[in-house]
């Protein structure tokens, strides 16, 4: 499983890497909790290569855990008693409360008095299990997509069981490697098919729909402009490609540039970049205030950012989608669709539910329940 890019064998003990990060092994030290924008602020002349997450609030902490050169200890593998089965699974909000927030936002975007130009707005569904989830065993089948990178991370708590960030990106924020940078966003998305002429005709749609490329449109603008300041030279195709996972369809842009300076902080350009119109819309004060109103749950770090950074100041970052939070016997799922003038509420819940698809079959979620 080459794609699952971020794993610790052991919640408490944080001991080593189970498996691959980036190219480098090593052992894992203590976890540093901060906020973005302050290791932004503090610098980023590290000693070690670290990485982590921060979620989807500016203002809440994420971690970071040290890795420093040295052999990897062999993770041991989880013992398995049997896999969870899934009990009840709530909605949060009910897709009818969802399609009205959809319906009001659309029509505020539509005004021109204001000036909300696009929100995203997710749903979550709380899942209970009959035993303890393994997060590892979830990961491994979300990584079985070689379009996505897999990740399963560990945050301290204060729980009596470990909390678990696990998922499946397709979404590359920030790559930096010297003076070169690169990001990847995805906004505009069809749910695949099964059917070959299914499969083709949601392409077809996606591709010609005027209202995704308007989604996708807003946050391409929003990162040239972000990091067109930065850059020597800064490269943004006209028109989007299409990008794929097992059950989705996405139009994405690959930007890439070249800094003025080499040694702009990796943490900086992406405290500026998170969180892009991909996961919250624009502006950014507006599409806030527009989440808050229509989500009854906090985000934590779904829509967040999850990768590393290292002492030469290089690092890979990526959107926290198609993740759960797993703790003990419960599992909390995240999707979300942008919302424009021309959203229409029953197309914007069946795209979430198309979300959910990928998690779901990784937790064996049956799709009546």
């Amino acid at each position: 499983m080459s794609n699952l890019a971020y794993s610790l064998p052991s919640a408490g003990a944080c001991l080593g890497l189970s498996l691959r990060l980036g190219a480098h092994d090593g052992v894992i030290a203590e976890a540093r909790s901060d906020t973005l924008a302050g290791f932004a602020a503090r610098g980023t002349a590290f000693a070690e290569r670290v990485f982590g997450a921060f979620p989807f609030s500016r203002e809440l902490p994420g971690w970071l855990y040290a890795l420093r050169p040295g052999p990897s200890p062999a993770a041991t593998p989880a013992a398995r008693g049997g896999e969870a089965r899934p009990l009840a699974l709530q909605r949060l909000p009910s897709q009818e409360h969802y399609a009205r927030a959809v319906a009001a936002t659309a029509a505020q975007v539509a005004d021109p008095k204001q000036p909300l130009r696009k929100a995203v707005l997710a749903r979550a569904l709380d899942l209970r299990t009959d035993r303890a989830l393994d997060p590892f065993a979830v990961a491994e089948r979300l990584g079985s997509d070689p379009h996505v990178t897999a990740y399963c991370l560990p945050l301290p708590g204060t729980g009596p069981a470990a909390r678990w960030l696990v998922g499946a990106t397709p979404e590359l924020l920030l790559r930096k490697t010297g003076a070169e940078i690169r990001s990847h966003p995805l906004a505009g998305s069809a749910r695949r098919s099964e059917d070959a002429a299914e499969d083709g005709r949601a392409r077809a749609a996606l591709v010609g729909s005027e209202k995704d490329n308007v989604e996708h449109r807003v946050v391409v603008e929003y990162i040239h402009d972000i990091l067109a300041p930065h850059c020597a030279q800064l490269s943004v195709p006209e028109r989007p490609q299409l990008d794929r996972t097992a059950s989705m369809w996405h139009l994405g842009t690959c930007i890439r540039g070249t800094l003025r300076d080499a040694d702009t902080p990796c943490l900086a350009l992406l405290a500026a970049l998170h969180p892009t119109p991909a996961v919250a819309g624009a502006p950014l004060p507006e599409a806030l205030r527009a989440i808050a109103a229509a989500e009854p749950f906090e985000r934590d770090f779904y829509a967040g950012t999850l990768g590393w950074t290292d002492a030469a100041n290089d690092g890979e970052w990526h959107v926290t989608l198609r993740c759960a939070m797993i703790e003990g016997r419960a599992a909390r799922l995240f999707a979300g669709a942008g919302i424009v003038a021309a959203s229409v509420p029953e197309d914007e819940v069946a795209e979430t539910r198309a979300k959910f698809i990928a998690m779901r079959r990784a937790l064996g979620i049956a799709e009546t329940l």
